[in-house]
């Protein structure tokens, strides 16, 4: 064989060769991805960080926002983030202690936390001591037609608005007696300030309508309101 001929066909091996390796890299490179899976194989939906906290004694036997007395001994939770009959898992960021709560209540109402343990649940995680820990917290299920996760709470009932903040204070004490998520927010409009007296926030109308009716036995000019 010729030596021209010789020097182009290995040329051209050379080339198959190289295109073949090329291919091969490509092949096997990482594809990024957002979503993750769980041990059954089926995609992670909704996953919250944050602080949690707990609540006991001075709200035991009394209603929660879905109408159910707390048991400080039963699996529960309050938040803001989920709508009410979640089930979710809370792990203890400090230990990896997990547990999993229904949420039936509505808190906790201090900035930057997310997530109002029961007694028994922050028990379980060992966070009863310390008062709060940071945790994480992952959806496992949500009552069918309930509002997107992680979307902001919409409705509040309004049971008194006041030009004067005692009277507003003394009404929201009045109050705490029968529901943890009474506040006074303050609304300044023109030259006038006023104070309003709220429950909630509440993820459906109709969980704030079920509160305006079950509060309506005080008498009070009961309005329901957007946030």
């Amino acid at each position: 064989m010729r030596p021209a001929l010789c020097r182009a066909l290995l040329a051209v091996a050379l080339s198959i060769a190289i295109a073949a390796c090329s291919s091969s890299e490509k092949s096997r490179a990482p594809i990024a991805t957002q979503s993750t899976q769980s041990s059954t194989g089926t995609q992670s939906t909704i996953q919250e960080m944050g602080v949690a906290s707990w609540y006991g004694p001075g709200f035991h036997g009394r209603p929660t926002s879905s109408g159910e007395i707390y048991d400080q001994e039963d699996l529960t939770a309050a938040s803001t983030i989920f709508p009410l009959g979640c089930h979710v898992m809370v792990t203890n960021l400090d230990n990896h202690r997990s547990v999993e709560v229904t949420i039936n209540d509505r808190g906790p109402f201090v900035k930057g936390r997310k997530i109002d343990l029961s007694r028994k649940a922050a028990r379980t995680i060992g966070m009863l001591d310390n008062g709060t820990a940071p945790v994480r917290i992952d959806l496992i299920s949500a009552p069918a037609g309930s509002r997107p996760v992680g979307s902001a709470p919409r409705y509040l009932v309004q049971i008194g608005s006041f030009s004067r903040e005692d009277n507003a204070d003394r009404l929201r004490d009045k109050m705490e007696a029968y529901y943890r998520d009474v506040r006074v927010d303050r609304l300044d409009a023109a030259t006038r300030r006023y104070y309003r007296v709220r429950m909630g926030a509440f993820s459906t109308r109709a969980e704030a309508t079920s509160r305006a009716s079950e509060t309506a036995r005080f008498g009070f000019p009961i309005i329901i309101v957007t946030e």
